[in-house]
């Protein structure tokens, strides 16, 4: 579909920034959220100055307002009367032990990473149905459904939304609704510097191979446009998959021994 409406979550960096820039560059209309108001005016300029561009909304919201993402998805169907694409990009990492993380920590990571994506699947879904259809895009990881010593909780919030996505693409199928689960591996972005949590060996990040966000974003457009159901990018992260299908203890005593190391 050309100049497809889409609505990007947690897009002052990383993935979402260069998700929106990928999707503007085709000349999508654009609606992007986040926190930081600062780096979404960055964003603005940078699509500005893409040739061809599609129109960009920056709305400033925290996917933890239940509130604040149905309003962003209001204001992106009254400016172009549809919405096709959600994203449900919005996440935090944390880094430490279950028993004796931050609470606050936990509780940041828990609201953000599975409130936040249930906002805005709940908002997106009224719209998307409204336009006869659409694809709903979660970004997960290929850490759902490890066992992942010192990143527990954050590997659990992974594993409720990909679970998630299973199950959403069936309720929604009759409304021609598809569901992309998008689990990724390493990225080269600030996410791992602003990871919440320990200090220490609780905090070292695994040696991992890491992909650019611009590539990421690419593999999550040819996605949507193939309706694709699941979405691992490189062979290195599908064999991450596979180990913890078939080998979840070793994977876990990997991780492990690497977060001591």
């Amino acid at each position: 579909m050309a100049n497809r409406v889409v609505l990007i979550t947690g897009a002052s960096s990383g993935v979402g920034y260069a998700l929106a820039l990928a999707f503007a560059r085709r000349g999508d209309h654009v609606c992007v959220t986040a926190r930081r108001v600062d780096r979404l005016a960055e964003l603005e300029q940078a699509v500005k100055a893409l040739p061809g561009h599609g129109e960009f909304l920056a709305i400033a919201a925290d996917v933890t307002d239940r509130a604040a993402v149905q309003s962003a998805v209001d204001q992106a169907v009254a400016r172009w009367g549809r919405l096709d694409v959600v994203v449900a990009n919005a996440g935090v990492g944390q880094r430490g032990s279950i028993a004796d993380s931050n609470w606050d920590d936990l509780e940041t990571l828990l609201r953000t990473n599975i409130d936040g994506v249930l906002h805005t699947i709940r908002a997106g879904v009224p719209a998307l149905r409204a336009a006869g259809g659409g694809q709903i895009v979660i970004i997960s990881s290929v850490v759902a459904g490890m066992i992942a010593p010192y990143a527990a909780a954050y590997s659990a919030s992974k594993t409720f939304v990909s679970n998630l996505a299973r199950s959403l693409r069936l309720e929604l199928e009759a409304d021609n609704i598809g569901v992309t689960d998008v689990q990724l591996g390493r990225v080269a972005t600030e996410f791992s510097e602003r990871r919440l949590g320990a200090s220490g060996h609780a905090a070292k990040a695994p040696r991992l191979p890491v992909m650019t966000p611009e590539f990421v974003a690419e593999g999550i457009i040819k996605a949507v446009d193939r309706k694709q159901q699941r979405v691992v990018l490189r062979l290195f992260d599908w064999l991450i998959v596979l180990g913890n299908l078939l080998v979840p203890g070793f994977i876990g005593r990997r991780a492990l021994k690497q977060y001591k190391t």
